[in-house]
C-alpha cells in the first residue's frame, strides 16, 4: 500500500545525545508495520547510514538519508539553530558527506558550537532537501519572538538556496508555542513553500520516554531531579504510527502529504559491486602515462624478491629447490592479479619498506597472510609458507571472493610516522583512520544510572562491583544467573532493581566516538564522494563517519596498522644491548639473526621464565610450558594454537603431550599420517583441516577454505552443505 504519510525525522542511538533507537529494532519494528520509507537523521551526523540502507533494504522499507544539522547565525535573536537536510541523490550524499566533514573538521579547529551558515550558503547544496527544524529553526526562533518580517525574508532565502527544495517542518509534541507557530507559518508560506508534519522521534514506544529522559542526563552530566535542567523532550516523540500521525495532523493534510512526496525525491543506495581500490603510484612518463602496469609490477618485483630470498638460503630448503618455489610464486599472482588485488599487495609492500629503511620497527607478519610466498618474496611478510606448510588459499582464495587483509604491526612509539606517509603518498584527502563506536558497557552504565538517579556513591560502586570482571559480560547474562550476586541483591534490595531495571534499557547504546585501533581506508578518490568524516574535539585529524564494517560493505579498502607495545620494548632492548656491544667492540645485534634453535633460550622457556613474553606469559601459559617442554620453535607455534579453550577442554593438550614425551601417535586414517605427524596426530591447525578436506575428500583448496571458514564462523548449516 502507499504510504499517506513518511516520518522524515528520526535520530538513532548514533546521534549519541538524544536517543535509544537500535537500527535493527527500529528495521524489526516497520517490517511489521508494513512501514513504506523512513527518514534517518542523525544529528550532525551520519554514522548509521550504511548500515540504516542496508537493514532497510532488508527489511523491504526505502531508506531516506539525511541529518540535522546545527548551524549558528550571526543575529544574536537567533543564535544556535537546527535545519534538516535530506539528501535527494547521490550528488546530494556527496555534498553532505563534505558539509559535515566540514562542520567536524571547523568543529574540532575552532571549538564553536555548530556550522556558521554563511558557510552552509556558500557551498554546493545540489541534491539536497531541507526542512526548516521546526520550532527549533531558525524561523521558528522568529516566529516566536513575532518577528513576521525576517522571517518571511529568510523564508525565501532558503527556498531561493535549495531551488524550491525548502519545507518548513511543524509538529505537534505538546510544545509551548507550537500552535501558533503553525498558525503564523502557514500564512507566511502561502502556497510558495510546503509544510511537512514530523514527530521529531527519539525513541520508538511510548513508555520508553524515562530511559530516553535518562540517557540524556547520562550524556549531560545532569541528575534527573535536577530543577534547573532544560528538558527540551516530550513523551510523544515515539514513533508514531501512519494512522496516529493523520489523525494529529488531520487540519494540515498538505503537511501529511508533503512527506510522501519528499520521500518520493529521495533515492539513494550503496550498491558497490567492486572494490574502490586505490591505485598504486607505478612510474610514469614524461606524459603522464603509466609505463607499466600494477599487474607487470608486483609480477616483477616478487620475482626479484624470490631470488634475493633464495640466494639468502642458499638456494635451497628442506629439500625445496628453486622450482618449487617458482610455480608457487606463478600460481599464487596469478589468483592475484586475476582477482586485481595487485595494487593492494603494492601498496602494503610500499610501506612496510619505507618504515623498514625509516628504522621503524615491523613485525614479521600474522595470520592467514603469512600463507602468501608472494608477500614474502614483496618484504610484507618474514615467514616462508612453504617451509611451514601455510596454504595461500586460506588467505586469497577465488572460490571465495573477499579482500586480502594484511594485519601488519608497527612499533607502537612511531606507527603514526607510517600513517603520515601513507596520507603524503596518496592524498590526504584520500587517506583517514576508521572510527569506532564506545557501547555502554555493563559496569559502567549501572555507574551511570545510579549517579543520574542520585544514589550515594559507595552504594552504586558496591552494586557495580558485583558485576564480574569478564570480557563482553552483559547484565542480561547476569540477571538470567539467579546464583549470581548482581540476581540475589536485585531480589532483595528495591534499590538495586531501580538501578538495574532502568540501566537493561540502556546497556549497549552507543555513547561515544573513537578512532579503531588500526584500520585506515584509503580511497580511489577523496573519501567525501563515500563517507563524512569526523573528529571529536579531543581527537588528533579526521576519521571516516562510517565504522569498519560499515566501511567495507560499501567497497573501501581498509588497511590495517597496529601499533604493538611488543615490537616497541624489542627496540629499547636492542639498543640498549647494542649501546652496552659497542662500547665492547662487539659486532651489532639484529633481531631477524638471533637463530630459532638457540638451546638456552629453551631451557630458559622450559623453566617458566616467559613473563613479559608476547603471549606466553599468562600463568595458564607457563603451566602448559611446563607440561610440554618445549625444545624447538615449532612447539612454540603448537603452544600458542593448544592454549585455547577448544583444544584446553578436548583432551587434545594431553594427547599431544603424550606424543611428545614418548607415546605412541594414533592417526584417525592412514591417509592423514603425513599431514598430523608433526603435531602428534592431533588436527591443530586451520591448515590441517584444508588438507585433510583436500586428501579425504579430493576439495581443492579453494573448497577446504570454504569449509575451513564454516568450521571457524560455526555456521552449522555451511558445515552441513559441506559434509
Amino acid at each position: 500500500m502507499y504510504p499517506r504519510f513518511v516520518h522524515l525525522n528520526l535520530h538513532s542511538e548514533f546521534s549519541l545525545i538524544d536517543s535509544l533507537i537500535r537500527i535493527p529494532r527500529l528495521l524489526e519494528k516497520c517490517k511489521k508495520s508494513s512501514t513504506g520509507a523512513l527518514g534517518l537523521t542523525d544529528s550532525n551526523n551520519l554514522f548509521a547510514a550504511a548500515k540504516f540502507v542496508r537493514s532497510a533494504e532488508t527489511a523491504g522499507v526505502k531508506p531516506i538519508l539525511g541529518s540535522e544539522i546545527d548551524l549558528v547565525s550571526k543575529d544574536k535573536n537567533i543564535g544556535r539553530y537546527k535545519a534538516v537536510l535530506l539528501c535527494q541523490n547521490r550528488i546530494g550524499f556527496e555534498n553532505l558527506c563534505g558539509l559535515l566533514s566540514d562542520f567536524h573538521q571547523v568543529d574540532q579547529n575552532s571549538k564553536i558550537e555548530g556550522y556558521q551558515e554563511e558557510q552552509l550558503f556558500s557551498r554546493p547544496l545540489d541534491g539536497l532537501i531541507a526542512l526548516s527544524g521546526d520550532l527549533g529553526g531558525d524561523i521558528g526562533r522568529l516566529i516566536v519572538l513575532e518577528n513576521y518580517k525576517e522571517a518571511k525574508v529568510r523564508l525565501n532565502n532558503w527556498n531561493d538556496l535549495f531551488n524550491g527544495n525548502y519545507f518548513c517542518q511543524v509538529s505537534r509534541l505538546g510544545a509551548p508555542f507550537e500552535e501558533n507557530y503553525i498558525r503564523a507559518v502557514s500564512d507566511l508560506v502561502g502556497f510558495k513553500i510546503g509544510l511537512v508534519a514530523t514527530n521529531h522521534v527519539r525513541f520508538l514506544e511510548e513508555h520508553e520516554f524515562d530511559a530516553h529522559d535518562a540517557r540524556v542526563c547520562i550524556q549531560e552530566s545532569r541528575l534527573l531531579s535536577d530543577p534547573v535542567r532544560n528538558n527540551q523532550y516530550y513523551d510523544s516523540q515515539y514513533l508514531k504510527t501512519e494512522d496516529q500521525m493523520l489523525e494529529l495532523f488531520s487540519d494540515v493534510p498538505s503537511a501529511l502529504e508533503n512527506t510522501v512526496k519528499i520521500a518520493v525525491k529521495c533515492n539513494i543506495a550503496f550498491d558497490q559491486e567492486s572494490y574502490l581500490m586505490p591505485k598504486f603510484p607505478v612510474q610514469k612518463s614524461s606524459h603522464g602515462e603509466d609505463l607499466v602496469s600494477e599487474e607487470t609490477y608486483v609480477s616483477e618485483e616478487a620475482k626479484t624478491g624470490l631470488r634475493e630470498r633464495l640466494n639468502s638460503m642458499g638456494g635451497t630448503v628442506l629439500g625445496c629447490d628453486e622450482e618449487i618455489y617458482a610455480k608457487r610464486l606463478k600460481d599464487e599472482l596469478s589468483v592475484i592479479t586475476e582477482m586485481g588485488f595487485s595494487g593492494y599487495f603494492l601498496i602494503v609492500a610500499d610501506f612496510i619498506k619505507w618504515a623498514k629503511d625509516k628504522g621503524i620497527p615491523v613485525g614479521p607478519g600474522r595470520g592467514s597472510g603469512a600463507g602468501s610466498l608472494v608477500a614474502y618474496c614483496l618484504g610484507i611478510t618474514e615467514l616462508d609458507p612453504i617451509k611451514y606448510d601455510l596454504l595461500f588459499e586460506r588467505f586469497l582464495n577465488p572460490e571465495r571472493v573477499s579482500m586480502p587483509d594484511f594485519d601488519v604491526d608497527f612499533c607502537m612509539d612511531r606507527r603514526d610516522e607510517v600513517i603520515d606517509y601513507v596520507a603524503q603518498r596518496y592524498g590526504k584527502e584520500k587517506v583517514a583512520q576508521i572510527i569506532t563506536f564506545g557501547k555502554m558497557a555493563a559496569k559502567a552504565v549501572i555507574r551511570d544510572v545510579g549517579r543520574i538517579l542520585g544514589y550515594p556513591y559507595p552504594q552504586v560502586d558496591e552494586l557495580a562491583k558485583l558485576i564480574p570482571a569478564e570480557v563482553g559480560i552483559t547484565l542480561p547474562k547476569i540477571m538470567d544467573d539467579p546464583k549470581s550476586d548482581l540476581s540475589k541483591r536485585y531480589g532483595v534490595d528495591e534499590d538495586a532493581r531501580t538501578i538495574v531495571d532502568l540501566a537493561l534499557k540502556l546497556e549497549g547504546l552507543s555513547r561515544n566516538a573513537g578512532t579503531h585501533a588500526g584500520g585506515l581506508v584509503i580511497a580511489p578518490s577523496r573519501l567525501t564522494k563515500y563517507t563524512p568524516l569526523y573528529g571529536d574535539k579531543d581527537g588528533e585529524g579526521m576519521v571516516t563517519q562510517f565504522d569498519m564494517g560499515d566501511v567495507e560493505s560499501i567497497g573501501l579498502v581498509k588497511f590495517d596498522l597496529l601499533g604493538l607495545k611488543t615490537l616497541t620494548i624489542i627496540e629499547w632492548a636492542l639498543k640498549s644491548l647494542n649501546s652496552l656491544r659497542l662500547n665492547k667492540s662487539l659486532s651489532k645485534v639484529e633481531i631477524g639473526s638471533i637463530p630459532l634453535d638457540d638451546s638456552e633460550t629453551f631451557q630458559a622457556i622450559q623453566k617458566g621464565k616467559t613473563k613479559a613474553i608476547f603471549q606466553l606469559e599468562s600463568r595458564g601459559m607457563r603451566e602448559l610450558i611446563l607440561r610440554l617442554k618445549p625444545d624447538k620453535f615449532d612447539d612454540l607455534i603448537a603452544l600458542v594454537a593448544l592454549f585455547r579453550p577448544g583444544p584446553l577442554e578436548s583432551g587434545m593438550v594431553d594427547d599431544f603431550i603424550s606424543v611428545k614425551h614418548g607415546s605412541t601417535a594414533k592417526y584417525p586414517h592412514p591417509l592423514l599420517e603425513e599431514t598430523l605427524r608433526p603435531t602428534y596426530g592431533v588436527i591443530l591447525y586451520q591448515e590441517q583441516v584444508m588438507e585433510i578436506a583436500r586428501s579425504m575428500a579430493g576439495f581443492t583448496l579453494g573448497s577446504a577454505d570454504i569449509l575451513r571458514r564454516a568450521m571457524g564462523k560455526k555456521k552449522p548449516e555451511e558445515m552441513a552443505k559441506q559434509r
